[in-house]
């Protein structure tokens, strides 16, 4: 054995047995779409006193930590995001109007002297005077208002606070407090200006005040002590609490005062039936669409075929250990992702096989007697190299876009999609390579070369031999039936619009699971009833009821459950997604700027590796994909979300991808022969790769129609924007991309080869720019 196979081996086994160390040592870390829970979204704003900057979030985020773990959620997480985005994250919590009233509030505690009641509201209610003054009402009196004198003590003095039951009463609940340093002398101090004042005397009590509200106003006891007040660091607030109420202040108070106010701009709610159905689902998916998958190429490839089914399951493993590796979340979108990779591993190996076979069936043509097959086969892999590079690169990039623009699940997509590219490249090149090598040098394999597949001509190539098209030669033809088609995509965008979903409107979506089949109307005419005429209600999935409405509160939603559960029995929310106003013209933003974005660095890396009139030509039929598949959710009316997001980027992808793959071969044909005619090589690289762009599409379409069957309703529609793209993507290679190609080039040739780079020497033909000939790829 030579070395490079034997480091191949080496590498593989090493790659293999790292990968079951850490499947088998680690968990995947599930998202909570998958395990059900609440995440809210919290983003701070300037207050007259602190700006919200990185620093002053940070410190809100560690108030939130504690009040979060007053909650008593298992395993809860916080992180920043940028500067002024919070993230919450609860497991198993499934009613956030618990969650968000405690850690949203701003809970500005504080203790005023009280200097009098009045019946007046006055101009100084509820806000500050400039002496720090201000009016409230008196909890303890109905249409009575407290004078409240400036602030004296502030939260941040608070050490502790803990709910206890009043000893005294044994009916009641108050609130111990303890203070910390100089905050136990101004307590102290207050109390004892406060014992002062006669019995009976407003200007004995001293305002507890919390978030603009008096919470308790109790007067001083007649023992203590005129300027001597309640000493020893520590005193109790009373008010005639419940118990929840009271555990619920010690909450908010031992947080402690939030540096600046927050916003809840987000907020998403999974049930724990949707995250298991969904993770059943997709690994149901994923093995039928892996089995579909690896039956078929069996059947083309025969023995190359399993051993790249093989390939595949090694892939599935490395994968998923390198996901648990880096600590990644795996979403219910990543999961899509996940399986939505295994197409694109088939597609590395497709491309390899076919041009072994393409390679074995020259050879044998030329010899007119039997070839051997190791030639062919690395000979292949040789020189699909630089296509499967490209053609990856074009994905990451995609992949990259999502990760830094999506936001939520979807930003697992693009992980675990970029995983998957980077894991294929290894697993068709590297173990599908040692697989193949290793077979070919057996005896039995050598006498028998029919079972490797590489032998035949396929079905495919067998009928363009007979047919031996001039696809290219029409491409007047084909454009003309393009440009119609994108005038029906952009009729329907025009006339029907689309049906943005809340991610980039703003507003809430609740779907609801009822014990007892509901009627929608029903359940229209229940959530009007309720006082919600303009919203939106239509059935989902297995039955269940979706409710979608612009701006609505905790308790609204509460409200709305409770009125379906008058015709449906039980009733649990299943999702349920609010977005705020602002953060949904930020994620529309966002989504226009990683199209745009996609687009330039497609053209911008296709540029660099081929002719810019090339690029343009890839560029151009993939803007033309991605207007008839939005096009086409236009015309079916299906919602376009941040999932759609994902798919439509996966579909840019996919669609250089495919073009690259051909522009790559026509590449090396213009290499070989400079002076051919450009029409006539085209149409050579189109019928070359045909067969590979065919099977390659079946292996993907394998794996998308068995997530749009099994997948469930999450991820129907972004399998069924991804079909649509794939054999969107495999038409438009041959009768879009490589037509304007062929009519760019005629318009704007390249300047020609310079004499003395002969051919003979390997020297670069139009389509790349000048510099130092190479190969068209390398051994692996």
């Amino acid at each position: 054995m030579s070395r490079a196979p034997m480091w191949r081996a080496i590498v593989a086994l090493g790659v293999i047995a790292a990968s079951l160390f850490f499947a088998l040592t680690q968990s995947a870390r599930l998202g909570l779409d998958l395990r059900g829970g609440t995440q809210i979204v919290l983003e701070t704003k300037d207050s007259p006193d602190v700006d919200a900057d990185p620093e002053s979030t940070q410190r809100a985020l560690e108030v939130l930590r504690q009040r979060v773990d007053a909650l008593g959620v298992s395993e809860p997480s916080l992180y920043r995001s940028g500067q002024q985005r919070i993230f919450v994250e609860l497991p198993g919590l499934q009613d956030p109007r618990e969650a968000a009233d405690v850690i949203g509030r701003t809970a500005q505690l504080t203790v005023h002297p009280v200097r009098g009641v009045t019946d007046e509201q006055g101009e100084k209610k509820g806000k500050p005077a400039e002496d720090g003054s201000r009016t409230l009402a008196d909890p303890d009196q109905k249409g009575a208002y407290l004078e409240l004198g400036p602030t004296a003590l502030t939260g941040e003095g608070v050490k502790d606070a803990e709910a206890v039951l009043d000893q005294q009463t044994m009916s009641g609940w108050m609130v111990n407090l303890t203070f910390r340093g100089q905050a136990g002398e101004d307590w102290a101090r207050i109390t004892g200006a406060a014992a002062c004042a006669p019995q009976g005397a407003p200007e004995r009590r001293v305002a507890i005040v919390l978030d603009g509200k008096v919470l308790s106003a109790p007067g001083v006891n007649a023992d203590v002590a005129c300027k001597v007040g309640i000493s020893g660091g520590s005193t109790q607030i009373t008010g005639d609490f419940g118990r929840d109420e009271a555990r619920e202040l010690a909450a908010l108070v031992k947080g402690g005062a939030l540096p600046l106010p927050v916003e809840i701009v987000e907020q998403r709610t999974v049930g724990p039936t949707l995250g298991a159905d969904a993770i059943a689902a997709s690994a149901q998916a994923a093995i039928i669409g892996l089995a579909l998958t690896g039956l078929f190429i069996l059947v083309v490839y025969r023995l190359l075929g399993a051993l790249a089914t093989l390939a595949l399951a090694l892939y599935a493993l490395i994968s998923y250990a390198a996901l648990v590796a880096l600590g990644a979340t795996l979403t219910l979108p990543g999961l899509a992702g996940f399986v939505l990779a295994i197409g694109m591993a088939v597609d590395a190996n497709v491309l390899v096989f076919e041009r072994a076979r393409e390679e074995y069936l020259g050879v044998r043509a030329l010899k007119s007697s039997s070839a051997h097959l190791d030639k062919p086969l690395r000979t292949g892999f040789a020189k699909t190299f630089s296509a499967v590079v490209d053609s990856n690169v074009t994905t990451l990039l995609a992949a990259g876009l999502l990760f830094f623009f999506a936001t939520g699940p979807v930003k697992g997509f693009g992980v675990t999609l970029s995983i998957g590219v980077l894991v294929s490249m290894i697993s068709a090149l590297v173990i599908t390579r040692v697989l193949a090598d290793f077979a070919i040098r057996r005896r039995f394999v050598r006498d028998r070369p029919g079972l490797t597949g590489i032998t035949s001509t396929g079905r495919v190539r067998t009928w363009l031999a007979h047919r031996n098209p001039r696809l290219v030669h029409h491409r007047r033809r084909w454009l003309g039936g393009s440009a119609l088609l994108i005038v029906v995509a952009v009729a329907g965008i025009g006339l029907r619009g689309l049906d943005f979903g809340v991610e980039f409107t703003g507003g809430r979506l609740v779907e609801y699971s009822t014990s007892r089949p509901v009627d929608v109307d029903a359940a229209r005419a229940a959530v009007t009833d309720a006082g919600f005429p303009r919203a939106v209600v239509q059935e989902s999935g297995d039955g269940d009821i979706s409710v979608r409405t612009g701006e609505l509160s905790n308790d609204e939603q509460h409200t709305i459950r409770t009125a379906l559960a008058k015709e449906g029995g039980e009733v649990t929310v299943e999702r349920d997604e609010l977005i705020g106003p602002s953060l949904g013209d930020e994620l529309r933003r966002h989504a226009l700027i990683a199209l745009g974005i996609a687009v330039a660095a497609q053209l911008i890396y296709l540029s660099v590796r081929f002719r810019w009139t090339f690029a343009a030509a890839a560029v151009s039929a993939m803007v033309h994909d991605v207007l008839l598949v939005v096009g086409l959710f236009a015309w079916l009316g299906k919602p376009v979300d941040s999932v759609f997001l994902a798919a439509l980027l996966t579909v840019i992808g996919y669609s250089v991808n495919d073009t690259v793959v051909v522009f790559d071969r026509v590449r090396e044909a213009r290499r070989r022969e400079p002076a051919a005619d450009l029409e006539t090589t085209a149409n050579k690289a189109v019928v070359q790769t045909l067969p590979r762009t065919v099977n390659t599409g079946m292996g993907a379409l394998f794996i998308l129609a068995a997530l749009a069957v099994l997948g469930g309703d999450s991820l129907a529609d972004f399998s069924v924007a991804l079909i649509a793209g794939v054999v969107i993507g495999m038409a438009s290679t041959v009768f879009t991309a490589v037509p304007i190609a062929v009519q760019l080039e005629g318009s704007h040739p390249a300047p020609p080869v310079r004499p003395g780079r002969g051919q003979d020497r390997g020297a670069r033909g139009p389509l790349e720019r000048g510099g130092r000939a190479r190969d068209s790829g390398a051994v692996v």
